[in-house]
């Protein structure tokens, strides 16, 4: 398909590295430091007991569910609290869960046709997650994040989407929308009106009844292959 986009909105998690790797390290690197600071949390609160405890407090505050970073810290809190720790010590536990957050390994891909997208057109990072672009190292590639956090709603939400089309200064039919997850990504795209791409990365079979995304591929880089068939912009139709 050949159409003309100006711009790109990009997912995060699981399109640009997966997520399972640091989700497991968090747990495991959280837990280590219970264990030395919070004996008695990490005893009343195993990995397993956790997990089941921060999908309580996800339960509890559906209307921070936007807000994963804070859904985080009220998670450890409780859990200290729980165990009759102090809860003040929730702010070192949290540094350690942000920096296992932002140790990413990103797919074979990544590096090359992130670097071939941004060279290309603006990139604009567009997630319901909590990572940090400065922290991972990437933040330079991208004209700006835009997380759910920020913005107050998550992803399918047209309204996220079109709020990123806003401050790129262009139409959403002018922006393609790039990510992993057929619902969150695709259909949340086409419904605020911007080409979607879905970067199929084997964790999602694409549901049936739901419309196509109007690009797919298996990796950025071949993105890029597609976007450097596209011809330049002319001044008339970039004015």
């Amino acid at each position: 398909m050949r159409f003309q986009i100006r711009a790109i909105s990009l997912d995060l998690d699981d399109t640009l590295w997966p997520f399972a790797p640091i989700g497991d390290r968090i747990e495991q690197a959280l837990h280590a430091w219970f264990v030395e600071y919070s004996p008695r949390t990490a005893e009343r609160f195993p990995i397993t007991e956790m997990r089941a405890l921060r999908e309580r407090v996800h339960d509890e505050f559906p209307q921070h569910e936007h807000d994963l970073g804070l859904l985080r810290r009220l998670t450890i809190e409780r859990a200290l609290r729980d165990s009759g720790d102090d809860p003040a010590l929730a702010s070192a536990a949290y540094a350690i869960f942000f920096r296992e957050r932002n140790r990413v390994d990103f797919y074979p891909d990544t590096c090359e046709g992130l670097r071939r997208l941004a060279a290309r057109v603006p990139v604009a990072a567009l997630t319901n997650g909590n990572a940090d672009l400065a922290a991972i190292g990437i933040a330079g590639l991208f004209c700006f994040q835009l997380g759910a956090r920020e913005f107050g709603s998550a992803k399918p939400d047209p309204a996220l989407f079109l709020e990123a089309c806003r401050r790129l200064g262009l139409a959403p039919d002018e922006v393609l929308h790039v990510g992993d997850h057929p619902y969150m990504d695709v259909a949340g795209a086409a419904r605020a009106g911007l080409r979607s791409c879905w970067i199929d990365r084997g964790d999602h079979a694409w549901p049936s009844g739901l419309a196509r995304a109007d690009l797919a591929f298996t990796t950025l880089t071949a993105l890029a292959d597609w976007l450097d068939t596209m011809p330049p912009e002319s001044p008339k139709d970039a004015a």
